[in-house]
């Protein structure tokens, strides 16, 4: 858990012991707090396609600059995955003014931070630095994208650098290779298949023409958002931004957007597998729509409700009242691309794969048939307000959150997105979660995965 996300999971239990110690008695019922203000943003093109997003924030003396590229993992191809995260390697390895490891040194430096994230849709490079440091920060972001220097050294250097971090984060931890069993089984031509840390067959295929043409195809301006939120002047960080980024010469060709659709599921699918875990795993997963579509809201919620933490439906059930589970846990990723949600049981020994697979599916089955309580549906209310509020706390909140409806929901509400969204969350009733449940949990819709431990005796039992 990041700290952000620990600040939001404090924050409330704090606030009810505080309400306790005084006396207070929390309703479950009570409605959520009052609509966040609205982001005072501004945005600008460049001639040459880059955009640019700015938020004047003169609380302190601080900016946040992101540059969004919208390229993650779903735009490798078969054979040559993991170039995206690859890339997010690559970028800090020098360019033709800056030596390896020097954009993070000059940061540094400056008493700043910086850093980069890549997801299955877009790849984040950031930095938070004194509001005095913003030529810089411009500068060295300009001279990374127009000459980023790719050489064959360094290239393999991150490559084994890269694959070692899959050894480390996947292959060498128990249940490790759980979300990319689920995807590869969930998944027939969609990219979303593959892991973004890619598979360790293609990593040792690239080629260092394969990465040069990546680069080159992808981090160019006409596909990047620029985020500026902090201590600035707009209008002379747009000038700023025009005489560094604006040089970056224009792409020569358009960004491919050719991924595969995944066909619908006509059928239930059920699959058995063998790992080297501990205790057996079942997982029941479904195909939900992509973020932004009107569904994707009450999916949220839904979300929640089954698999949002100890109280959460699915938790309380499988490992508190049935004690099928030692723990149990589930996902609504809700993202671009139409994409899963998954419910997941880590088998209790000596308690039965079949009968704890049918006490997940129990649970999605009872959020099709029954409305979820009105107390459950406030306390989803008020988490999401309580997160908008919170993803407004800080100059990096902010621009993410701003970064996120720019690129992700670009053709789907875009900027405005940051704003509205709480409105329709506010609005969601019992009937819409109802209605997204009886739509997505579906039987043609069910993928069931049991994986069991290598070797384990007669498989199905958990014994």
């Amino acid at each position: 858990m990041n700290q952000a996300s620990l600040r939001r999971f404090l924050r409330p239990a704090a606030a009810a012991l505080a309400g306790a110690a005084l006396g207070i008695a929390f309703d479950p019922l009570a409605s959520a707090a009052s609509r966040p203000n609205r982001l005072a943003y501004t945005t600008s093109t460049l001639p040459n396609g880059l955009r640019v997003v700015f938020l004047e924030d003169h609380s302190t003396p601080i900016v946040q600059t992101e540059i969004w590229y919208h390229v993650g993992s779903k735009n490798e191809k078969p054979g040559r995955t993991g170039f995206a995260h690859l890339f997010e390697h690559m970028m800090f390895k020098g360019s033709k003014n800056v030596e390896p490891e020097g954009h993070p040194s000059w940061i540094s430096s400056i008493g700043g931070q910086s850093n980069a994230y890549t997801t299955e849709d877009a790849t984040v490079f950031w930095e938070t630095t004194p509001a005095q440091y913003l030529p810089l920060v411009l500068w060295l972001e300009a001279d990374r994208m127009a000459s980023l220097r790719i050489d064959e050294s360094v290239f393999k250097t991150e490559r084994e650098v890269v694959k070692e971090e899959r050894r480390m984060r996947i292959e060498n931890q128990p249940y490790g290779r759980l979300n990319e069993i689920i995807y590869d089984q969930a998944f027939t031509v969609h990219p979303y298949k593959h892991p973004t840390i890619g598979s360790m067959k293609d990593l040792e295929a690239a080629s260092i023409d394969d990465v040069r043409d990546f680069f080159h195809t992808y981090y160019v301006p006409a596909n990047a958002t620029l985020v500026l939120v902090g201590d600035f002047d707009a209008k002379e960080a747009l000038g700023l931004v025009t005489q560094y980024l604006g040089r970056v010469p224009k792409a020569t060709r358009p960004v491919p957007r050719d991924i595969p659709q995944e066909p619908p599921q006509t059928k239930e699918r059920r699959v058995t597998l063998e790992e080297t875990w501990p205790l057996p795993a079942v997982i029941v997963a479904h195909h939900i729509t992509f973020d932004g579509n009107p569904d994707s809201y009450p999916l949220h919620v839904a979300a929640k409700v089954l698999s949002d933490g100890q109280s959460s439906r699915i938790y309380r059930s499988l490992v508190y009242e049935k004690q099928l589970a030692l723990a149990a846990f589930g996902q609504g990723n809700i993202i671009e691309d139409p994409n899963l949600f998954f419910a997941v049981a880590i088998v209790q020994p000596g308690k039965s794969t079949d009968e704890t697979t049918h006490a997940l599916i129990a649970e999605l089955d009872r959020l099709r048939n029954e409305p979820i309580s009105a107390a459950e549906l406030q306390q989803a209310k008020n988490q999401f307000s309580r997160d908008y509020i919170f993803s407004r706390e800080s100059n990096k909140d902010k621009a993410m959150t701003l970064g996120h409806a720019a690129v992700i929901h670009d053709g789907r509400g875009g900027l405005a997105t940051a704003d509205d969204e709480f409105d329709i969350f506010m609005n969601i009733t019992v009937a819409d979660v109802q209605r997204v449940a009886r739509k997505y949990f579906t039987l043609e819709n069910r993928l069931v995965i049991t994986v069991m431990p290598k070797g384990a005796a007669g498989g199905r039992g958990g014994r």
